[in-house]
């Protein structure tokens, strides 16, 4: 080949798994797109290296969490149960195969397979994902095992990402999994705060241990409040750590969540019960700002 020659770009070829696998991501960073504002925010800081993997994630859950507690429940005739099973194994036959006809669950298999993502943090996602087709009270160790599977693992799954090709002492590894764990805990534990009237009402479902309708009150609301907190805290000790731009991402994420926690703990208890607390776009934007100037700050 002549040096005035181009090499052909095999991402043209009708048949090139590379297309395949640039339209299955594409596709994943739709649904990124479509669901989530916030976390798509913080996704763009992570820089060109991360950002793919981590919306391929974050599809494959979005999907999950769709069958049991969204979209299919509009189907008509769909069956959760069934459906989470068949996406729950093919899943594990891409991650296996390295192609899937599911196009979200195929660009999940290629970060999985690239990062080194095993069943062992895959299968207790699907486990918690089963729970909410079944459970509606939680003691304290089904809610602890919930937490794991529902959102520390899929923390796990991202540190993999970030970890991939890089070098860590045992004692920074445990730090990372530790904070990638505590962000997972706090960031859903919040969303079961604001979500409180939306699971109390329409789903009849508490997760929080012993805490329902009837009974949520203001030292309750404190407590969980401070619980989160005490995550959020837990998460900040591993950004140091973090390469540059999954430190900004995740720097923007807790300074998020962090606020949230702070304008519920700033609702009475009897306003959660009724109302889906946010954060104001403007403050969104403020925080993000900060987290590429001083993450570490956040």
């Amino acid at each position: 080949m002549s040096q005035t020659q181009k090499r052909p770009d095999a991402s043209k070829q009708p048949t090139s798994i590379e297309l395949y696998t640039l339209a299955a991501e594409s596709a994943s960073s739709q649904v990124i797109a479509a669901y989530s504002t916030s976390f798509g925010w913080a996704t763009k800081l992570l820089g060109r290296e991360f950002c793919q993997p981590v919306e391929n994630i974050y599809a494959l859950v979005r999907v999950a969490d769709e069958i049991v507690d969204g979209a299919a429940a509009g189907a008509g005739e769909a069956n959760p149960g069934a459906l989470l099973d068949e996406l729950e194994a093919e899943t594990y036959r891409a991650m296996g195969s390295g192609f899937s006809t599911n196009v979200v669950v195929h660009a999940f298999a290629r970060t999985a397979r690239e990062a080194g993502i095993g069943r062992d943090i895959v299968e207790p996602f699907f486990y918690s994902m089963r729970q909410d087709l079944t459970v509606v009270e939680h003691d304290q160790a089904s809610f602890d095992r919930y937490v794991y599977g529902s959102a520390e693992v899929v923390g796990l799954m991202c540190l993999k990402v970030f970890m991939n090709g890089r070098s860590y002492t045992e004692a920074e590894s445990a730090t990372l999994v530790a904070g990638a764990r505590a962000l997972g805990a706090a960031f859903q534990k919040v969303n079961f705060l604001r979500d409180l009237a939306a699971d109390f009402k329409a789903l009849g479902r508490s997760y929080f241990p012993g805490v329902n309708a009837a009974n949520f009150d203001e030292a309750t609301k404190v407590r969980l409040v401070a619980d989160i907190d005490n995550d959020l805290t837990a998460a900040r000790a591993s950004l140091r750590l973090l390469p540059n731009g999954p430190r900004r991402a995740v720097a923007a994420a807790l300074g998020l969540f962090a606020k949230l926690n702070h304008r519920i703990s700033r609702t009475p208890a009897t306003t959660l019960i009724e109302a889906r607390i946010r954060v104001p776009n403007a403050q969104k934007l403020v925080i993000l700002a900060r987290a590429v100037t001083n993450p570490t700050a956040l």
